[in-house]
């Protein structure tokens, strides 16, 4: 069943159920009123049984014809009925019978009553009543009734009606719901054909064209900011699958012929065999060293969940305090204000790490690294050759390596990771080339105390 279907279904069962609670309202509340306007009519007939009683005495007086007293006079849809005094219990020839209680109405010791009776296979609404005028210590009875038919028959057709327009409606509710939810969840559609589309070709680029601002249009520019994003995640991991591939199919092939030409008759007893081992062993740590490159920049990526306060300026300074201690360090000279971030300490170190050794491997001997800290912005500023112009939008790229950085030790995953660190909180990083050297800057949100 599709969804219209059901929305259709959902809209047409709910106006049925209000329409039945109403048919319910309804019906509850004519039919009292029904028989409360029947037992008016019938109370005004016996106030009006005097006038009656006198025309019929006329009647009778000119016709010359007897007439029964107790005989139901026909006045339209009500028969009336006249009791002469003195009442007594009995059976009645023309209408029902005359109970204990009639009589006790006519002296006065009961007041009038209604009742619903059978009479020759009819149901009468009946009222009975001292007749007006009369003396209440033992005047006439006079009798109103009314077939129940004439209500019953009302409530009938009344219920049948409300049946029918409960039905009728509840179907043409959902009918409407039916072909107003075609149009409503068109976007849906849409959406869902894209869907489709995407599982069936795994092509990335399907565009959803949804510019509504309910519900469904956010969700359509959702889908469309989630499939562009996954499209440029899918070819950020193509690209980064090639150039890992590349990377690392160069040390892997010399370190696979050195290991060949260890491997061959003379081995170990040929002269060059120490420097060999030697190039296997550095090849082999710059293999070590580009896979645990890959390592953290998969590790800090997005899903890094860890973050705590850190005084960025302290890592700074136990950064700079390990560069310092190393041989041909340059020389460090620090400006580090207090500064409180909320980040991962670890990876934080790491891209300031990160930065600090790029400004060791490019400064001269004997040159100067100036790191300063305030207000959440790190620089660090070497007397290197700097960065061409045409290089410094690509520095922060994977694998990317100036053409003057191709002959130099390095998998150009550094600088990545320290942008990849830094945007995970919400910072930035920048190059900026100087006359002399190149300043590198490191933005993060300030964490007030």
């Amino acid at each position: 069943m599709t969804l219209r279907t059901r929305v259709g279904l959902a809209g047409g069962a709910v106006v049925l159920v209000a329409l039945a609670i109403a048919s319910v309202v309804v019906y509850s509340s004519v039919r009292p009123n029904l028989h409360r306007q029947l037992d008016d009519s019938l109370m005004k007939a016996v106030e009006s049984s005097p006038t009656v009683a006198a025309q019929l005495k006329q009647k009778v007086e000119a016709s010359g014809q007897p007439k029964l007293a107790d005989t139901p006079v026909d006045l339209g849809s009500t028969l009336v009925q006249f009791i002469p005094a003195p009442v007594r219990p009995g059976p009645n020839r023309a209408f029902i019978d005359v109970t204990k209680r009639d009589a006790n109405v006519a002296v006065g010791q009961e007041p009038a009553y209604f009742q619903d009776v059978t009479h020759d296979g009819v149901a009468y609404r009946v009222y009975t009543a001292l007749m007006p005028g009369s003396r209440s210590g033992g005047g006439a009875l006079v009798r109103a009734a009314r077939p129940l038919d004439d209500a019953t028959g009302l409530l009938t057709g009344l219920a049948a009606l409300l049946a029918a327009l409960t039905v009728v409606g509840g179907l043409v509710a959902a009918l409407a719901a039916r072909l107003a939810a075609r149009r409503v969840l068109r976007p849906v559609r849409v959406l869902t054909d894209a869907v489709e589309h995407v599982t069936a070709t795994k092509d990335l680029r399907a565009r959803v064209d949804l510019t509504g601002r309910d519900e469904i249009g956010r969700l359509g520019r959702s889908f469309a900011a989630m499939m562009t994003a996954l499209d440029a995640s899918v070819h950020a991991q193509r690209r980064l699958v090639a150039d890992a591939s590349h990377e690392l199919r160069t040390p892997l092939t010399s370190l696979t012929t050195n290991l060949e030409l260890l491997a061959e008759d003379d081995g170990l007893r040929d002269p060059e065999a120490p420097a060999l081992v030697r190039a296997a062993i550095g090849q082999a740590g710059e293999l070590r060293s580009l896979v645990n490159d890959l390592i953290d920049l998969a590790r800090y990526g997005e899903g890094t969940a860890r973050a705590e306060d850190t005084r960025l300026d302290l890592v700074a300074d136990r950064v700079v305090a390990k560069a310092a201690g190393r041989a041909a360090a340059p020389r460090f000279e620090s400006a580090l204000s207090p500064c409180l971030v909320h980040v991962d300490p670890d990876a934080i170190e790491r891209a300031v790490a990160n930065l600090v050794d790029n400004a060791v491997k490019w400064s001269p001997p004997g040159g100067q690294v100036l790191v300063v800290v305030a207000d959440g912005e790190l620089t660090i500023t070497d007397e290197g050759p700097g960065i061409p112009p045409a290089d410094v939008p690509f520095v922060f790229d994977r694998f990317y390596r100036s053409a003057q950085a191709r002959s130099m030790p390095g998998s150009g995953l550094g600088l990545a990771i320290v942008r990849r660190v830094v945007e995970t909180y919400g910072g930035e990083v920048a190059a900026e080339p100087l006359a002399r050297g190149v300043r590198m800057r490191l933005r993060l949100p300030v964490a007030r105390d």
